[in-house]
């Protein structure tokens, strides 16, 4: 009896811990990196290419424009990614756009709201991309897991531009 006590109080514990995660830590945060040796306004309009982001993010099934603005910033698109066998349906919006410089893109995603901000920079011939990225979710639940996916999201993240790296210095 004592020892089931004991495990229901390890238990308790520890599902107090997890949905007090919720409640602390109301957003992720990471940033990834990848540096490209090409100039930036390459880098950067190959990056912006609708078309071409299947080459890097395999992941993603189709992007379609739903509102394309000639500014850029506040365009919308709708974007269908296939995520272990399941169709995941998001929108895709533009927040920020400066040519060669920011593009900032707001992505709702079934109970994840996600930020992404990529700053571009370059020196010497060699671009730079920065991203840093912010999650959070409307789903309680879904925010007291975020947290403890942070590594996963990060890593996730620098292998899709890792793999725009390798798409745009193999072109």
């Amino acid at each position: 009896m004592k020892t089931i006590k004991v495990i229901l109080i390890i238990i308790s514990v520890l599902v107090l811990a997890f949905l007090t995660t919720g409640l602390v830590i109301k957003e992720t945060s990471y940033s990834a990196t990848v540096s490209i040796e090409k100039p930036v306004n390459e880098v950067f309009n190959n990056f912006m290419k609708i078309d071409s982001v299947k080459n890097w993010i395999p992941e993603i099934q189709s992007v379609k424009a739903t509102n394309k603005n000639p500014g850029m910033i506040g365009s919308i698109y709708n974007v269908v990614v296939l995520n272990q066998g399941e169709e995941i349906k998001m929108t895709e919006k533009i927040m920020a756009y400066v040519p060669n410089e920011k593009v900032t893109l707001f992505f709702d995603a079934e109970n994840m709201l996600k930020k992404d901000d990529y700053l571009f920079s370059e020196e010497n011939g060699i671009t730079t991309i920065t991203l840093n990225a912010s999650c959070q979710s409307e789903s309680f639940i879904m925010a007291c897991m975020f947290p403890y996916f942070k590594g996963t999201f990060q890593k996730q993240d620098q292998s899709y531009l890792n793999n725009f790296k390798n798409y745009i210095e193999n072109k």
